[in-house]
């Protein structure tokens, strides 16, 4: 049997590198707008953040998601991102 390697991304909160299933996927998509991909699958740019609250407090504030996409984010993200991460711990 082959033995498939896992794909592994960073979070950009923490910076650790995690399974890519684990984390959430926030993708910049061609009309420049932000999506949160929970398939995993939707055309754009993606960046990944894990499912906890402290990570994404920390890429807000070192700014890992606005340094992935080369441009600022907008609030309404960071809040959705904030009630799904809400979603998932409970």
């Amino acid at each position: 049997m082959i033995k498939r390697k896992t794909p592994l991304r960073k979070c950009t909160g923490c910076n650790s590198m995690k399974d890519k299933r684990e984390l959430i996927r926030v993708v910049k998509t061609p009309e420049e707008t932000f999506v949160i991909d929970t398939t995993g699958k939707k055309n754009g740019r993606g960046a990944y953040i894990c499912h906890s609250a402290d990570c994404l407090n920390l890429a807000i504030k070192n700014k890992g998601l606005d340094r992935s996409f080369k441009t600022s984010i907008p609030a309404e993200v960071y809040n959705e991102l904030k009630e799904e991460l809400s979603s998932f711990e409970k």
